[in-house]
């Protein structure tokens, strides 16, 4: 597939989503929504892709917030418009992927950038990364779900303090919040997440899908995640990957999945 604002590549299982907009660092506008929106649902049906990892190009900035230029003048209906369709074609759709997604963060990840990060389900940063939702500075809130996942990431004191005072955290704080997994130096990046994701996809993709869902049951309103849990645990058994794993383990060999 050929975009303008974003690069997908693959090697093995691994696909890789580049954000290339370096000289708005990376800012995310209503194209690269639908671009990295269609990526996704290419990377979805792919028979080969087993992880996703999303990035942004060179070291100042993995997203540095949406393209403000773009919304500067919108009224209250296209704001609302704005956010229900980011959130319905993009970040949910991330969020409730099929396939693990693991965002590298390098440099900054504001405002939609660190929605974006959030909306994954793993995420590296690198050490000269800086984070944070400064929406309150330009008279706005947080509108590609920062406002829910943040606390869910890191707990609803801290979400006020970063919010509210629309102030970035460095690297080693969003470690220690909990926001990010793990923190290497900018080099080891890709490299580290590239990792990750091969410790991820030695095990059974349909196991993994089912996880995701699972997990997410737990903040979905109107949803059990006990009962959700239950059902998929359930189904497992009815899968080739089950199958599989049970199989090898009794076989004493890695698993084929």
């Amino acid at each position: 597939m050929d975009f303008k604002n974003i690069l997908v590549s693959s090697k093995e299982s691994i696909s890789f989503i580049t954000i290339i907009r370096p000289q708005q660092l990376n800012a995310l506008n209503k194209a690269t929504i639908a671009e990295l929106s269609a990526a996704f649902d290419h990377l979805e049906k792919s028979t080969v892709c087993r992880a996703i990892i999303v990035t942004g190009s060179g070291e100042k900035a993995f997203v540095a917030g949406a393209d403000i230029k773009e919304f500067a003048k919108f009224n209250s209906e296209q704001g609302k418009k704005l956010s229900a369709e980011g959130q319905k074609i993009l970040f949910n759709k991330i969020a409730n992927f099929t396939k693990p997604i693991i965002a590298a963060v390098n440099g900054f990840a504001l405002g939609g950038g660190l929605e974006l990060a959030m909306a994954c389900h793993l995420r590296v940063a690198s050490e000269n990364a800086r984070m944070g939702l400064p929406e309150v500075s330009l008279g706005l809130i947080p509108g590609y779900g920062g406002t829910q996942r943040l606390p869910q990431l890191i707990g609803k004191s801290k979400a006020f303090e970063m919010v509210l005072t629309g102030e970035m955290i460095d690297a080693k704080t969003a470690l220690h919040y909990g926001l990010v997994n793990q923190v290497v130096h900018p080099s080891d990046l890709l490299n580290t997440a590239t990792e990750l994701a091969k410790k991820i996809i030695k095990n059974s993709p349909m196991a993994l899908s089912s996880a995701i869902k699972a997990l997410n049951a737990n903040y979905e309103d109107g949803s059990n995640g006990f009962a959700e849990e239950i059902r998929l645990f359930g189904e497992s058994f009815g899968t080739t990957d089950f199958t599989e794993g049970t199989t090898a383990f009794l076989e004493k060999r890695k698993a084929n999945f």
